[in-house]
């Protein structure tokens, strides 16, 4: 496993406020292998109008094209925000077996919160390992939906 980079969150951190700029949702994600970036992405789902333009699936896409293969297993995903059950497929298809979470999502969440679906062996027979790294991941989301709420944008 690879160690935790904290520079690598800053620039998933820093992916998100991409995100929060255009009026999607902040998740920023990276993509790193042997401690060397591979990929970065931010959310476009809102701005692109595409409902699978996630930060994390993006990532995936880009790690896969540059490295000529579907296979992920030697990678560490840093998100901004805990993956949905859309994008804990693509990380079980790419094989990625270590995450760095920002922020949890009591809405969403399909590895630490509402579908802890990692702990499932019938969903997917190896090991992920996540860790929960605090960062200022919540407190741009909490702005940026309670910007949304008062009508701004």
């Amino acid at each position: 496993m690879q160690k935790y980079n904290e520079n690598f969150m800053i620039i998933a951190l820093k992916e998100a406020l991409v995100s929060y700029k255009n009026n999607d949702v902040p998740v920023g994600c990276l993509i790193a292998k042997n401690d060397e970036i591979i990929s970065t992405a931010h959310n476009t789902q809102n701005s692109l109008n595409i409902a699978t333009n996630h930060a994390e699936l993006s990532a995936i896409n880009k790690a896969c094209k540059k490295l000529c293969t579907n296979n992920l297993s030697d990678c560490v995903m840093y998100v901004t925000l805990e993956p949905c059950i859309m994008c804990l497929g693509a990380i079980i298809n790419a094989k990625i077996k270590t995450i760095y979470i920002g922020a949890t999502s009591s809405d969403n969440g399909a590895i630490i919160s509402r579908y802890p679906l990692v702990k499932d062996e019938l969903i997917y027979p190896y090991k992920i390992d996540y860790y929960f790294k605090k960062t200022i991941s919540p407190y741009i989301l909490k702005r940026f939906f309670r910007n949304i709420r008062k009508g701004e944008k």
